[in-house]
């Protein structure tokens, strides 16, 4: 049965479910008692249009009426079904009481059987109250809950497409520092070649001059064959004139070019050790920083370059996702290098730059709030800001120097617990923490400035060890 708005089954005179139902021509329908009372008032129009209606009794709707017989006797099902719910199953009785241990209504007859024996119970108007109370507290906890996991959802969609940016951007850095030592490469390769270019056309000249020595001295040994010969077809007495001048002629003839020493190529020069040799001069187009920038733990308002050794303060915040790893508050960055047992060291160059903080952090600080950086919270740093030096003890030392810092060399020397920080201009020191380090350390930076502090390269110094 195709089920009626409860609106469209509602007499328009007593607005209620339509009782024995009738049609009048116009095509509205009341209750039969409705309508008879109507009449009786001496109304002979339809209540609802005003036009006028027969005088014998209009014939029943019997389409209507069925209908609503049958919400009628749906609404006294659901009706007897909603007592039955009311009801306790056991034993009939009206729920009275909601037991606060099982977190169920019970009638009072449950209340003092063995299984709610003891319980402590409430009525269940003042239970009511508790339960809404307690069940929108968890509806705010789960909407909580829920915002949360969006804005993660969110956030991880953002890191879906950075990773894919990051993976696109290192790509071309990649490729662009192969293709330098590719050039680096291929200049050297057209180098070499050219050195074995040169060599091969020097000794096809000295070979080709000796060819020509050896072609000049064989035709003079040639032609003093010949007269020797001529001699001896002579005369015996004009033999013997001419001998001592053929003789001496004879003994003058010896070999100038016999040594053939030295017109080989020097392959050994060439290719001996080549890729060793080769490998040794590309260091001079390399660099080597003993420390660079984690990128991923930079603050959003920090520039860092694309070979992670320089940083900058930014006033547009860089678009990056939002993981843990990250400084949120203040504009900080660390190392890629975990620093544990053994010295480290590294030079950072400030330049220009007024606004910074330099030393090492320890793997554990916070990363989502701004807190002072000192020993106690796991800082070990100098500081420059407003044209003051000082060591950021607590309270921060305010160090007196005859120059502010160019290059300030950071030490580290995890063992004997000591990070020291030098003037690399003239070695100086210019303060040294002691202190007994329980977890390891990064390399850590700070600035607010848009000069650039940058980590200098170190010269790589090969050695070969003999066994």
């Amino acid at each position: 049965m195709m089920s009626l708005p409860e609106d469209d089954l509602t007499c328009p005179v007593c607005f209620d479910i339509f009782k024995d139902p009738v049609l009048l021509p116009c095509s509205h329908s009341f209750c039969r008692s409705c309508l008879k009372n109507c009449r009786a008032k001496g109304m002979r129009e339809c209540p609802v249009c005003r036009k006028r209606g027969p005088k014998s009794n209009p014939p029943s709707n019997l389409a209507l009426k069925n209908v609503c017989e049958a919400l009628q006797r749906v609404t006294m099902q659901n009706s007897e079904q909603l007592e039955d719910e009311m009801n306790c199953d056991l034993h009939g009785e009206k729920f009275k009481l909601f037991c606060l241990i099982d977190k169920q209504p019970i009638c009072v007859i449950c209340q003092v059987s063995r299984m709610h024996k003891n319980h402590e119970c409430l009525p269940t108007e003042e239970a009511l109250l508790d339960c809404k109370n307690e069940l929108a507290l968890s509806l705010k906890s789960l909407q909580d809950k829920l915002q949360c996991l969006q804005r993660i959802q969110r956030n991880s969609a953002d890191m879906l497409e950075y990773i894919k940016n990051q993976t696109l951007n290192t790509e071309k850095m990649i490729k662009s520092q192969f293709e330098q030592l590719h050039q680096v490469l291929y200049h050297e390769e057209s180098a070499r070649l050219a050195a074995v270019k040169k060599e091969e056309e020097e000794k096809i000249v000295a070979m080709k001059n000796k060819i020509k020595e050896l072609s000049a001295e064989a035709l003079s040994f040639t032609e003093t064959i010949f007269v020797i010969q001529e001699q001896l077809k002579e005369d015996d007495i004009v033999l013997l004139k001419n001998f001592k001048t053929t003789q001496d002629r004879g003994k003058d003839m010896v070999l100038g070019v016999e040594n053939m020493s030295g017109l080989l190529l020097d392959v050994s020069k060439h290719i001996s050790n080549l890729k060793y040799r080769v490998w040794e001069k590309m260091l001079d187009h390399i660099d080597y920083t003993p420390v660079t920038l984690d990128p991923g733990t930079a603050h959003p308002n920090l520039i860092l370059s694309d070979d992670l050794t320089s940083l900058h303060y930014s006033k547009q915040p860089t678009c990056c996702p939002d993981n843990p790893e990250r400084f949120h508050t203040s504009a900080e960055v660390v190392g890629m290098t975990v620093l544990g047992s053994g010295s480290h060291h590294w030079v950072v160059e400030t330049g220009n730059n007024h606004d910074w903080i330099l030393g090492v952090a320890s793997l554990s600080v916070p990363r989502n709030t701004e807190i002072c950086a000192r020993p106690e919270n796991g800082f070990w740093t100098l500081c420059f800001r407003d044209g003051g030096l000082r060591a950021m003890t607590t309270p921060p030392t305010p160090l007196s120097v005859s120059n502010i810092p160019k290059q300030v060399k950071v030490q580290l020397d995890y063992n004997k617990g000591t990070v020291s920080f030098l003037d690399l201009v003239d070695n100086t020191l210019i303060y040294a923490f002691t202190q007994t380090f329980k977890e390891p350390l990064f390399p850590y930076f700070y600035t607010q400035s848009t000069q650039p502090l940058r980590i200098m390269p170190e010269e790589v110094l090969i050695t070969r060890l003999r066994k």
